[in-house]
């Protein structure tokens, strides 16, 4: 009995990798995607102004996108103030944009935020700049990058859209 539910586990697995082959095999023809978009839009999220924030800023402007803006989610007002007036005082060469959270939710603001500039024009593309916490220890990846794990899950499901991690190594994560 044992040795025919693994037959059988075996033989789905061997279906799902010949199906997986099938949707990822390159047709004679097939020009559509090697097509380069009509423009790269990039996303830098910000939640306050420090290290891995402004490397993910360079890293952005430094691929040339055709747009580059910052995005924070206005969960507290009097914080997004104090965050909008240091970034104009560090003078900061990218917009900061700023979106409403009614209900302090950070992810869903995010997705739409990103759908809606999709939307526009099918042929853009979207690339959203994450920083990225690197600890050296299993309990502090608890206390970190739950909300960015959370964000890039939903956004790898949007079509046009890339997640990029840009990571800031910890003193915990040396050795």
């Amino acid at each position: 009995a044992a040795m025919a539910v693994i037959f059988v586990v075996m033989m789905r697995i061997r279906r799902h990798y010949d199906q997986v082959r099938d949707e990822l095999a390159v047709s004679e023809g097939d020009t559509k995607h090697q097509m380069l978009p009509s423009r790269v839009h990039a996303i830098v999220l910000v939640a306050k102004i420090h290290k891995p924030t402004l490397r993910a800023l360079a890293y952005a402007r430094a691929t040339r996108p055709s747009i580059v803006e910052a995005l924070t989610v206005d969960v507290d007002p009097e914080e997004t103030r104090a965050l909008q007036a240091e970034w104009d005082r560090r003078d900061i060469p990218v917009p900061l944009k700023a979106l409403d959270s009614p209900f302090r939710e950070i992810t869903r603001p995010v997705v739409d935020y990103v759908k809606s500039i999709r939307s526009g024009n099918p042929r853009d593309l979207v690339v959203v700049y994450i920083p990225q916490y690197v600890v050296g220890h299993w309990w502090e990846q608890i206390l970190h990058n739950q909300s960015a794990l959370r964000l890039r899950t939903r956004l790898l499901f949007t079509p046009g859209v890339m997640v990029s991690s840009v990571p800031w190594q910890l003193a915990s994560s040396q050795g």
